[in-house]
């Protein structure tokens, strides 16, 4: 009943419900942990004698931001890519065709890196955003292995036998060719990433993109061109990406034709899989992963290709949003 004087009701006075307090992502959690784990590995591992384990966590986060750059596409924009490894290559081709002709100043080296990856990002972006699904696949594949081939044939870079790097990056007084201060600047750079993907899927420009993954029409219906974003995007994770086969190279002082092969883009697939599609935490997951399998059985077989396989499988299967989404119980 109402009170028609006041007009409010006359009966028990109506409880306001509940404002929950901001929540915490447990995916970003997930990700402060693992950063903060990977900081102190270093000293936990030198104590222990275990230093060995400090190469391969280093191998894990580089490896890490170049899968985080293909999740931005596959997670937000549905673009799977089975040529992004290409960018791998062109940033350590990059870092070694300058050292071979005597320049280690790193902050050439790596805008020669990226201005080289963003121009072939949006040269190829142009051609192969016009696609989608299994075409996209095939054109990205087609590009990467037509830059594997011509590199294959540089015998004044190596060839197939690769180029060794004799001068590390640097950068004023930071020298990338010491373990220590290279390990910290990609934990640096790895930890940027996350924060800027993690912000990414929050912005316009991320759920647009995750709009034109789902109805493309619907999105240029409200006056949006999805190719631009795309585009945006595709170039974005090209220099990202490029960053980290810049960093390889100078963790490895090596750089190959193998590092941009369609089965190096396959293992980055591979990582965002496991670790978990559009997840924060989850290339780091899917890294580390990875190459604790590969130095596990590959101690025990060569064949460990074959059981990594079946892990992949059964993660398909039974944890649809890989190894972060079964940890914090997000589904897909």
């Amino acid at each position: 009943m109402t009170d028609l004087s006041t007009g409010s009701p006359s009966g028990p006075v109506a409880r306001p419900l509940a404002v929950r307090g901001p929540s915490v992502d447990p995916d970003f959690a997930l990700a402060l942990v693992l950063i903060a784990a990977l900081a102190a590995a270093p000293f936990v591992l030198s104590m222990l004698g275990h230093d060995f384990w400090t190469d391969v966590a280093l191998r894990a986060m580089i490896l890490a931001i170049a899968a985080l750059s293909l999740n931005a596409l596959i997670g937000l924009g549905g673009l799977v890519s089975l040529g992004h490894a290409v960018f791998l290559g062109i940033g350590g081709y990059a870092v070694g065709m300058l050292a071979d002709a005597d320049i280690d100043n790193g902050f050439v080296q790596l805008a020669v890196a990226l201005c080289a990856c963003a121009l072939f990002a949006l040269v190829t972006g142009l051609i192969a955003l016009r696609t989608r699904g299994v075409h996209f696949i095939m054109i990205t594949l087609a590009f990467a292995q037509m830059v594997y081939f011509t590199v294959f044939g540089l015998r004044q870079y190596g060839g197939d036998d690769g180029l060794t790097i004799n001068y590390s990056s640097l950068f004023g007084p930071l020298d990338l060719g010491d373990k220590t201060q290279l390990y910290y600047a990609v934990l640096v750079v790895l930890a940027t990433a996350m924060l800027g993907f993690s912000r990414l899927r929050r912005s316009d420009f991320g759920l647009l993109l995750k709009a034109a993954k789902g109805n493309e029409r619907r999105v240029q219906a409200v006056g949006f061109d999805p190719v631009r974003y795309r585009l945006a995007a595709y170039v974005a994770a090209g220099m990202l990406c490029g960053l980290a086969g810049f960093l390889d190279a100078n963790f490895t002082s090596f750089v190959t034709p193998a590092a941009m092969s369609w089965t190096a883009s396959g293992e980055l697939i591979f990582i965002v899989i496991v670790g978990g599609v559009a997840t924060i935490s989850g290339p780091l997951v899917g890294a580390l992963v990875f190459l604790l399998i590969e130095e596990w059985m590959g101690g025990l077989t060569v064949y460990w290709h074959f059981w990594f396989g079946l892990f992949l499988i059964a993660i398909v299967l039974f944890a649809r949003n890989g190894l972060v989404g079964l940890l914090i119980g997000r589904r897909a």
